[in-house]
C-alpha cells in the first residue's frame, strides 16, 4: 500500500484531528483541576494557621501544593505537546519525582515498612538521573 493514497492521508489527518481534540480536553480539565488544587492550598493554609498543631496543619499545607504542582507538571506536559507536536518527557519525570517526594513527607506520619522507604527512594534517585540526563541531551 503506497502512503501517497488520498484514503490513507485522510484517515491519518482524522485520527491526528482526534489526538489533538482529546489533548485539548485533557488540557482544560487539568487546568479547572489546577485552579482547584491551587485553592485547596489556600484552604489548607488558613486551616494550619488556626490550627492546634502547625506542624501537622504545614505538612498538610505542603501536600497540597505538591499536588497542584504535580498537576501543573502534566498540564505542561499536554500544553509542550500543542507546541511542538511531540510528548515531552522531562515534565512527567518531574512530576513522578515531586510524587516521589510527597510520598517521603507522608513517612513521617505513616508507619512504613523499610523496603517500601528504600524503593522510595531508588526511584527519586532515578528520576534524578533522569530530568539531569534529559538537561544534558537538550542543553
Amino acid at each position: 500500500m503506497k502512503t501517497d493514497e488520498p484514503h490513507l492521508k485522510t484517515l491519518v489527518r482524522a485520527i491526528s484531528s482526534v489526538t489533538v481534540i482529546i489533548y485539548l480536553i485533557v488540557a482544560i480539565n487539568l487546568t479547572i483541576l489546577a485552579f482547584l488544587s491551587f485553592y485547596d492550598v489556600f484552604i489548607q493554609l488558613s486551616n494550619a494557621l488556626t490550627a492546634i498543631s502547625v506542624s501537622a496543619g504545614i505538612l498538610q499545607v505542603l501536600h497540597s501544593l505538591l499536588v497542584t504542582i504535580i498537576i501543573i507538571e502534566i498540564l505542561e506536559t499536554v500544553t509542550a505537546y500543542f507546541r511542538t507536536n511531540r510528548v515531552q518527557v522531562k515534565p512527567i519525570l518531574i512530576a513522578g519525582l515531586t510524587a516521589m517526594i510527597r510520598k517521603v513527607l507522608i513517612y513521617g506520619i505513616d508507619i512504613t515498612e523499610s523496603a517500601e522507604i528504600i524503593l522510595t527512594l531508588a526511584a527519586i534517585v532515578i528520576f534524578t538521573a533522569a530530568i539531569v540526563y534529559i538537561g544534558k541531551e537538550e542543553g
